[in-house]
């Protein structure tokens, strides 16, 4: 693969959220003495010995493929045909916000991590890192497959690579030891491993779903964080109006706010129109609505914090990426569902924040910018992780978890035969 550009990939949008990082119920590996929680040294990952076929090499497919993504324009698939000189990880506004899973691999060949250190011998692992681009195998499942086959085994090539992934993995001693509750999967889109997941539920799934969009300049927003009298629309919303399950909060919301003046919402779709809309909406707007999915949190949170915009987060059950190394309440309005369920309350509340207050969320919002972007300096040959961003935030949350792993392990350790000890959820 050719050498990759040095910019900088916010860390935002499109998709559901992971959309937010979680842990998925999980129960951790026996860690040996010598694997006793050290807070002050680095995280140490092994990665597990995949074919290049699946990950780069299904990088090299995609960009292979001729024809548009089928559930969008053809105009609105900036990747097909291919450009000659594109990005490193798809821009197709459906793809793009699931590239956690290659900056974290990548992260791992860079020739300098400051967060982790990559160990040959699994043994000495803290955690194994699995080298598969789940997101990106069932999108292109999804966009180029036979309609209507993903949920299919028979014909369905993410299948067939799902279980290769699976059966390489679990053969290894490494997850024999465990029983994998020490591997780690990224799986940023909800229907990544959709057939397999019941065999990979013990492990740690991390569910980012921040990829990348737009960024406001956060040296500008210092100078000037004050921009209230360039953003006009009090509250803003641009998505889907009917989700399953939390999702219905939206919809609710969507009814009441609906007629609001000073207040938009709008149906979108994640398309090149679509994109320009939401950035023009989100930076002319004081604050961004955040109502819960498909899943507690919305990749639109990112979006948020990427315009300046303050998100107004709706959701009882919101799980936040980097929770306890941030605080989100310097920057975010939170609502209770029941509260923003009453009529005229929650642009009543948003309008009696005093300008101050506005000022100081938008100067935070700044400050926390860069640890939901992707740097390209890394590249598959070498790297810097010096730019303390979303990888190396991601990897310091993973260590974060290392006593609940040895914790939960000494439980499973002396618990009785016959005896049943539910999973617990490590959220962040």
């Amino acid at each position: 693969m050719k050498r990759l550009p040095v910019l900088a990939v916010p860390v935002l949008l499109l998709l559901v959220s992971l959309s937010f990082f979680l842990f998925r119920p999980t129960t951790p590996p026996v860690l040996s003495s010598r694997q006793a929680f050290e807070p002050d040294r680095r995280l140490r990952v092994y990665v597990a010995d995949l074919p290049r076929a699946l990950n780069y090499g299904l990088l090299d497919s995609y960009w292979s493929l001729r024809a548009a993504d089928s559930r969008i324009e053809a105009s609105s698939d900036p990747d097909h045909p291919p450009p000659n000189d594109h990005s490193p990880y798809p821009e197709n506004p459906l793809i793009k916000q699931y590239s956690a899973e290659y900056w974290l691999l990548a992260s791992l060949r860079a020739a300098a991590t400051a967060a982790v250190r990559v160990v040959t011998d699994w043994r000495e692992a803290d955690v194994v890192f699995v080298p598969f681009f789940a997101t990106l195998s069932a999108e292109m499942e999804l966009g180029w497959g036979t309609k209507g086959a993903f949920r299919k085994k028979d014909g369905n090539e993410d299948y067939r690579r799902q279980r290769e992934v699976v059966d390489r993995v679990t053969s290894h001693p490494a997850w024999r030891r465990s029983g994998g509750r020490d591997h780690v999967f990224v799986m940023t889109d909800p229907v990544a491993m959709w057939h397999v997941r019941a065999e990979i539920a013990p492990a740690i799934l991390l569910v980012v779903d921040f990829g990348g969009w737009y960024k406001v300049d956060s040296k500008s927003a210092n100078r000037n964080s004050s921009q209230n009298k360039d953003r006009p629309t009090l509250l803003y919303f641009k998505g889907a109006k009917h989700r399953h399950r939390g999702g219905l909060v939206r919809e609710k919301l969507w009814d009441l706010l609906g007629n609001e003046p000073d207040v938009i919402m709008e149906e979108g779709f994640p398309n090149a129109t679509g994109r320009e809309q939401s950035i023009k909406g989100m930076q002319t707007s004081e604050f961004c609505l955040h109502p819960a999915g498909d899943t507690p949190t919305s990749c639109r949170l990112f979006d948020a914090i990427a315009s300046l915009c303050i998100p107004v987060i709706v959701s009882d059950e919101v799980e936040l990426p980097y929770e306890g190394m941030i605080d989100y309440t310097e920057f975010s309005i939170f609502v209770s569902v029941r509260n923003a369920m009453r009529p005229k309350w929650l642009t009543s509340y948003l309008r009696n924040i005093p300008k101050q207050q506005k000022d100081e969320f938008r100067k935070n919002l700044a400050r926390v910018q860069p640890i939901f972007e992707y740097n390209t300096s890394y590249s598959i040959s070498r790297g810097s992780t010096s730019i303390d961003g979303a990888v190396s935030h991601i990897w310091k949350k993973i260590h974060q978890k290392l006593p609940m792993i040895q914790e939960a392990i000494i439980r499973e350790k002396r618990k009785p035969d016959g005896a049943s000890i539910p999973l617990r959820c490590h959220c962040t």
